[in-house]
C-alpha cells in the first residue's frame, strides 16, 4: 500500500486538512499527475518557480489546467515575482520592472504602486493569483546578503510607505500580496537559505526599525505575511520566527493585529531543514501559528507526502492541536474564496495574454528615474564592456542580467574573479542572458590589453560585498582613469572622486536598459 493510500485510509478528514494548507512545487512546464490528483482532493495550491516557466502561452495553459483540476475554490497559485533581481516569469531575460531599491531611490509611492500594479497585472494575465512579495525588510548599515536590492532602503519610514504602496498595487490588479520577511531580514549577516539568521539588536530595536513596514502592510490590507527563519533571542530564544509562537501568535497576531494568512518561508531552506528536518519543521510551524506551508523549489512528491503524513500523525499523537490545523485550513479556504471571486469578477482576462508593452514602458520609465550618475559623462568609442559576475544571491538565482542586449556585438565580456564567482559556477561559464566570455582574461592586465585604444566600461553588482571585485576595479582605474563604472547592485562602495560612475540600484532588464541609454548604447 502506498504512503498516500495509508494516510487517506488512516484518517481522510485529517489528510484533507493537511492538504488544505500545502502549496508544494513540482518540476517541469506542465503539472504532473500527482499534483492534479492532489488538487482534486483539496490541495491548497502550488508554488511556481523558474523551472515551471518558459513562455506566456505555456504558463497560461499550465494555470488553466491547475484551475480545472482543483476541487471547490480556486487553488493558490503562488510565485516569487518581486521585480528587480528576483523574477521567475522573466528569469532568462531579466525583469521588465526595477526592484525595490530602485523604487526606494526614486521615493515616489505613486510610481511604486503603479509598478506593482503592472507586475500584478502580468501575473493575473498568466493565471497566477498569489505573489510572495513585497519585501518589507529595512536594511541595516552593513546591508544584508539575503536582501540587498530587494529592500526599499535603510529608512524605516520610507520602507513603510513603499511597502504599503506595493501591497496596494498588487491587490489593485487582483493578485494577493504576501509581505515578507517578518519580523525583518534587513539587519542580518546570514542568508537563511544557508543557516538560521540572527537579527541584530533587541525587541525595542525591532519595534522601532523593523516592524513599522509590516504594520503599514497590514494597514494596506495585505492578504498574507511570510515570516522567515530569523531569530531574535529576546523574542524567539533559539528558535527561528517560522516556528515561534511568540513571534507569530504573540507579536504578529497579537501586537500587530494581523488576521490574514501566515505563510511559511520555504521549509527546505537549511535554516530550518538542518535544525528540524522538513516534516517536523512543518508541524512546528503550524503549531506556532502558520497557516500555509511553502515547501521550497526542489521538493518532490515524496517530500510533499512526508509533510502531509507528519501533520496527520502530529494531530493523532497530540503534538499538534487538531483545532489549530482546522483554523489554518479555514483561513486558507477564505483566501482561496477571495481569489475565486477576483477571477470571476474579471481581473484575470480570458484567453492567453502576454506581457503588455504599456506595462513594460512603466518599468523602463521607473528605472530611468532611479539612475544616479556621478563624475563626467564620457562618450564611448568602440567600447570593451567587462561585466563582473557576483556571488549568487540564492533567492534571485543566476538570472539574465547585463548590457548585452544593447551593446555592440562582441563588446561584452563576462568575467569571474576569485571570491566573486557565483556559487557552483565554473570560470568562464555563460550565465542566462550573458555573453560568451572569450577573448579577455579576467585579470586587470588582460582586460587592459583588450581595451587598448578603446573605451572601457566595468559593470559590477554589489562591489561592496567582494574585496576582489573592488581590487579589480581599482587596478583598472589606476591605469584607465577614463573607465566608466556601472554599479548594478547597491552603491555602497564608491570609486575615487572624478570617476565616471553610474548606479542603477538593481540588475533588472529595465535597469540595464536605462543604463545602456545613459551610456549611449541604446
Amino acid at each position: 500500500m502506498s504512503q498516500d493510500t495509508t494516510v487517506r485510509a488512516a484518517d481522510p478528514l485529517l489528510a484533507r486538512l493537511a492538504d488544505a494548507i500545502l502549496i508544494p512545487p513540482f518540476p517541469g512546464a506542465s503539472a504532473p499527475r500527482w499534483i492534479l490528483d492532489a488538487l482534486g482532493r483539496g490541495l491548497a495550491g502550488v508554488t511556481l518557480f523558474g523551472q515551471n516557466i518558459s513562455a506566456p502561452d505555456q504558463v497560461r495553459a499550465l494555470t488553466t489546467g491547475l484551475l480545472a483540476a482543483a476541487a471547490g475554490a480556486d487553488p493558490v497559485i503562488a510565485i516569487d515575482e518581486e521585480g528587480g533581481d528576483v523574477t521567475r516569469v522573466a528569469y532568462c531575460d531579466g525583469s521588465p520592472y526595477p526592484g525595490n531599491a530602485a523604487l526606494g531611490a526614486v521615493d515616489d509611492t505613486v510610481l511604486t504602486r503603479s509598478v506593482y500594479q503592472a507586475i500584478g497585472a502580468d501575473l493575473a494575465a498568466l493565471g497566477i493569483s498569489f505573489d510572495l512579495a513585497p519585501c518589507a525588510d529595512v536594511l541595516g548599515s552593513a546591508d544584508s546578503p539575503a536582501v540587498g536590492t530587494r529592500s526599499f532602503g535603510a529608512d524605516t519610514a520610507l520602507v513603510s510607505r513603499h511597502t504599503a504602496a506595493a501591497v496596494a498595487g498588487l491587490q489593485d490588479a487582483g493578485v494577493a500580496a504576501c509581505t515578507k520577511h517578518f519580523p525583518g531580514h534587513g539587519r542580518t549577516g546570514t542568508d537563511t537559505h544557508l543557516a538560521i539568521a540572527t537579527i541584530e539588536g533587541g525587541l525595542d530595536d525591532l519595534r522601532r526599525r523593523d516592524l513599522p513596514p509590516f504594520a503599514a502592510a497590514i494597514g494596506a490590507g495585505t492578504r498574507a505575511i511570510m515570516p522567515s527563519h530569523l531569530r531574535l533571542p529576546e523574542l524567539t530564544g533559539d528558535l527561528p520566527a517560522t516556528v515561534s509562537g511568540a513571534a507569530l501568535t504573540g507579536l504578529l497576531r497579537g501586537e500587530l493585529g494581523f488576521t490574514g494568512v501566515i505563510v511559511s518561508d520555504a521549509l527546505e531552506m537549511r535554516a530550518t531543514r538542518d535544525m528540524f528536518g522538513i516534516p517536523r519543521a512543518a508541524v512546528l510551524a503550524v503549531a506556532a501559528g502558520t497557516d500555509l506551508l511553502c515547501l521550497g523549489r526542489d521538493g518532490s512528491e515524496d517530500a510533499y507526502l512526508a509533510v502531509r503524513e507528519a501533520l496527520v500523525a502530529a494531530v493523532r499523537d497530540g503534538t499538534l492541536d487538531g483545532v489549530r490545523l482546522e483554523e489554518a485550513a479555514d483561513r486558507v479556504a477564505r483566501l482561496r474564496g477571495g481569489l475565486a471571486r477576483t477571477r470571476l469578477s474579471g481581473a484575470i482576462p480570458d484567453g492567453v495574454v502576454s506581457m503588455a508593452p504599456d506595462r513594460a514602458r512603466i518599468g523602463l520609465a521607473a528605472a530611468r528615474r532611479a539612475v544616479r550618475a556621478f563624475g563626467p559623462h564620457r562618450a564611448l568609442s568602440n567600447p570593451v564592456i567587462i561585466e563582473v559576475e557576483p556571488r549568487e544571491n540564492i533567492a534571485a538565482g543566476r538570472f539574465g542580467w547585463g548590457l548585452g542586449p544593447w551593446a555592440p556585438a562582441g563588446s561584452v565580456h563576462r568575467v569571474s574573479v576569485a571570491g566573486g564567482r557565483p556559487a557552483g559556477a565554473e570560470p568562464g561559464a555563460v550565465e542566462p542572458g550573458g555573453t560568451e566570455p572569450g577573448g579577455v582574461e579576467p585579470g586587470a592586465a588582460g582586460i587592459l590589453a583588450a581595451a587598448a585604444g578603446r573605451s572601457l566600461v566595468a559593470v559590477v553588482r554589489d562591489a561592496h560585498r567582494d574585496q576582489n571585485t573592488r581590487s579589480l576595479v581599482s587596478a583598472l582605474l589606476a591605469a584607465r582613469p577614463d573607465l566608466v563604472l556601472v554599479e548594478m547592485g547597491l552603491p555602497l562602495w564608491h570609486p575615487p572622486e572624478g570617476t565616471s560612475y553610474l548606479a542603477t540600484f538593481g540588475a533588472s532588464r529595465a535597469s540595464a536598459h536605462a543604463a545602456a541609454e545613459w551610456l549611449g548604447l541604446a
